[in-house]
């Protein structure tokens, strides 16, 4: 009987997205995102070890990305990893307005609904973590018809389709992750949105466009803060920008911060531990 290595990491934050970026620089076969967990799989005969993943966990540690984890290794029979993984992604009804769903499960549309269709990498969420619910929850009030829009850090794409979807004229998604660039470009695809959403490989410092109405960025704060200016200087004035990937404890730097290059937070919105912050540039 053929075995496979199970990995269940468990970190404080819990940020699958950060976590799964970090564990597909192992050679491992595949990700499996639980409600508080993250299952990583690799083949019986690999090197992936618990004390690979803790010297990588480590980094981001020192980064204080996260405070704490731990890493559990299990010895476990061979499975169609990509048939189980399909059975944890879920319809996820973000809002009455807004529904993500992935190709692969059926979903009656109620009028007026939104369907955005996510398929993700393993190593990507789906939009059922809260930050991304935050956000969109935002986008939902917060897009005026013909805006361009920018969503640094965007992973599947999902909030700059979503941001389409809800009016935008056109919306920027970078992200210096190839496989998120190639995820993204598949989800533009599924929702016929190409020409309106501008896939890149890059970072904010990439993008030379300076005139966004709206910006988003669902990252950790330390990366928020070290971006705040390259934010400022492509957005118009007047602009809104949308900060999420935030626990209730980050709420001050950030404010602090982006207020001292002429920001006002307009709004904050919550969901258990997280939090995301609207800004206008004044």
């Amino acid at each position: 009987m053929k075995h496979y290595k199970e990995f269940n990491i468990t970190a404080e934050p819990f940020i699958p997205e950060i976590l799964s970026g970090l564990m597909w620089e192992l050679e491992i076969t595949g990700i499996s995102e639980e409600v508080n967990c993250l299952k990583v799989f690799a083949t019986e005969g690999s090197d992936v070890s618990t004390e690979k993943i803790s010297r990588l966990l480590n980094k981001i540690v020192a980064e204080k990305m996260i405070f704490t984890f731990s890493v559990e290794e299990n010895l476990i029979e061979d499975k169609n990893w990509n048939e189980e993984w399909e059975k944890s992604v879920k319809v996820i009804e973000v809002s009455d307005k807004i529904v993500i769903k992935p190709t692969f499960k059926d979903y009656q549309a109620k009028p007026g609904q939104i369907i955005i269709s996510i398929d993700p990498k393993m190593s990507f969420g789906t939009g059922e973590h809260q930050t991304t619910k935050l956000v969109l929850q935002f986008l939902e009030t917060n897009v005026d018809n013909g805006i361009k829009a920018l969503d640094v850090g965007s992973g599947t794409g999902v909030l700059a389709i979503a941001a389409v979807k809800l009016g935008a004229a056109y919306a920027i998604a970078v992200d210096n992750d190839e496989w998120c660039y190639n995820n993204g470009r598949e989800n533009c695809g599924l929702n016929v949105v190409n020409k309106e959403v501008d896939i890149r490989l890059g970072e904010i410092k990439d993008i030379p466009e300076n005139n966004f109405d709206l910006i988003m960025a669902n990252i950790q704060k330390n990366i928020l803060l070290d971006m705040a200016e390259e934010i400022k200087c492509r957005l118009k004035p007047g602009g809104l920008i949308i900060l999420s990937g935030l626990l209730y404890n980050d709420e001050e730097d950030i404010v602090k911060k982006y207020s001292s290059l002429d920001f006002e937070m307009l709004e904050k919105k919550s969901l258990d531990e997280w939090i995301a912050l609207k800004f206008i540039l004044q």
